[in-house]
């Protein structure tokens, strides 16, 4: 069961995961001992699954970031399940409900690498593509007991 001092050490993870459990334990009063006693119950559990490095895409030179919804074929979605895996492009994939199967997040240098992205889905189903301008949020929700 998660209570009010673990939720304190997600948060503090959540904005730094390279937090060191002397300097989390410092900010929310407890030993280092006892705040990484906690982490590991947490990982144990499976309440922290990972940590991940944040990257920056635009400094890496993939300029362009799109969502694409992707009606997929009928009889092709177990396919289209294994293969998007191995697009490099893809960031994020979601099975989704109402008139598209997926939800792709990718990122790519240009319109023109984009095109091919889209070439190669478009075996595979219909394709809806929306090119985002900017981001307005990424803030993690807020967990309460």
């Amino acid at each position: 069961m998660v209570d009010k001092i673990d939720l304190k050490i997600i948060a503090l993870l959540s904005d730094n995961a390279r937090l060191s459990f002397a300097d989390l334990g410092r900010k929310i009063s407890l030993s280092s001992s006892a705040t990484r006693e906690r982490v590991q119950k947490m990982e144990d559990s499976g309440v922290i699954k990972k940590y991940v490095v944040e990257l920056d895409y635009k400094l890496l030179n993939y300029d362009v970031e799109a969502f694409i919804l992707v009606k997929v074929f009928h009889g092709k979605l177990a396919s289209f399940l294994n293969i998007i895996k191995d697009f490099p492009e893809v960031r994020e994939a979601h099975r989704i409900t109402g008139n598209q199967n997926v939800h792709l997040k990718i990122s790519v240098k240009n319109q023109l690498h984009l095109q091919k992205v889209i070439d190669e889905l478009i075996s595979y189903g219909d394709t809806n593509t929306f090119l985002s301008l900017s981001q307005i949020t990424s803030t993690p929700i807020s967990l309460e007991l």
